[in-house]
């Protein structure tokens, strides 16, 4: 449900933007804002989304800027992904290691 409320808003906005109501600042604001939730990942699939891409727990923890330990951690679930570490898998799930060179 909040999806279509949200796209709704949005192309609501994008059509106001286009007829010139709605300058270009307001419009990446309501784009920002629009933006999806980014769901939490479990262990399950943080392996999942590493062995997809063929990475070790090291390689994929260079990528993010963080310890191996911290990727094992999270593979066993003793803590989870937050922050920028939650929005780069996100990010690796959906447009893949390309969209991160």
């Amino acid at each position: 449900m909040r999806e279509s409320i949200v796209k709704s808003v949005r192309n609501t906005v994008k059509d106001l933007h286009a007829s010139g109501l709605v300058d270009d600042i307001t419009m990446r604001n309501i784009d920002n804002l629009c933006l999806p939730e980014i769901n939490d990942f479990s262990p399950e699939k943080i392996v999942s989304i590493r062995k997809k891409f063929r990475l070790s727990q090291a390689a994929l923890a260079s990528i993010f800027n963080i310890s191996p330990s911290t990727v094992q951690k999270w593979e066993q679930g003793h803590k989870k992904p937050a922050g920028a570490s939650k929005k780069l898998l996100d990010i690796i799930e959906r447009k893949g290691l390309d969209a991160l060179v």
